[in-house]
C-alpha cells in the first residue's frame, strides 16, 4: 500500500493491523510521534490523516492506505508555524511529552476552525491529557496562534 508522510510518498507491505505510530517511529524514524498509553485515551500520538487528527496508536495501517499522513516533524520544518510559535513564545511545555501531541490536535483545529472559541479550545484539546497540567499556557497558545494564524 502506498502512505504519504510529510509530503514524501512511502511504500508499506507489512501486517495491515499495525498501528500507524510504529510504523512512524519504528520504520521512518520519526520519533516526535510519542506513545503514551496505547489505548486512544492520551493523546501524545495525534497525527493529522487527510487533515484530521487522529491517535496513531490506535490506527491500523490499511486504514492511512492511499492517504497523507503529517506528523509533528512535517508541520513545519523550520518551526514557524503559527502554533510551534505560539507554543514557544508562551513556554506551554514543562515534561514536554505530550507536545507533539497538543500542537497537532491545536493546528487541526485552527485549520479547521480558525478562530476558535473557548467551546471549540476546550472539545478540541480534550483529547489530549497533559500529565503536568500546562492547560492554562495551551490554551493561551492557542488564543496567541489563532490571532497571527497560519
Amino acid at each position: 500500500m502506498l502512505i504519504t508522510v510529510n509530503g514524501t510518498p512511502h511504500t508499506y507491505d507489512g501486517d495491515p493491523l499495525q498501528p500507524l505510530l510504529w510504523y512512524l517511529r519504528d520504520e521512518l524514524g520519526l520519533t516526535g510521534t510519542k506513545f503514551g498509553c496505547g489505548i486512544s485515551a492520551c493523546g501524545a500520538c495525534t497525527v493529522h490523516v487527510g487533515g484530521t487528527a487522529i491517535h496513531s496508536c490506535v490506527t491500523p495501517m490499511k486504514s492511512v492506505a492511499d492517504k497523507q499522513v503529517r506528523t509533528i516533524e512535517g508541520l513545519s520544518a523550520d518551526g514557524d508555524h503559527a502554533v510551534q510559535k505560539a507554543w514557544a513564545e508562551a513556554n506551554v511545555p514543562q515534561c514536554g511529552y505530550c507536545q507533539s501531541g497538543q500542537m497537532m490536535t491545536a493546528a487541526a483545529l485552527l485549520e479547521k476552525t480558525p478562530k476558535p472559541t473557548e467551546a471549540d479550545i476546550d472539545h478540541a484539546m480534550s483529547a489530549v491529557i497533559c500529565r503536568c497540567g500546562t492547560y492554562t499556557r495551551i490554551r493561551a497558545a492557542i488564543v496567541a496562534a489563532s490571532a497571527g494564524g497560519r
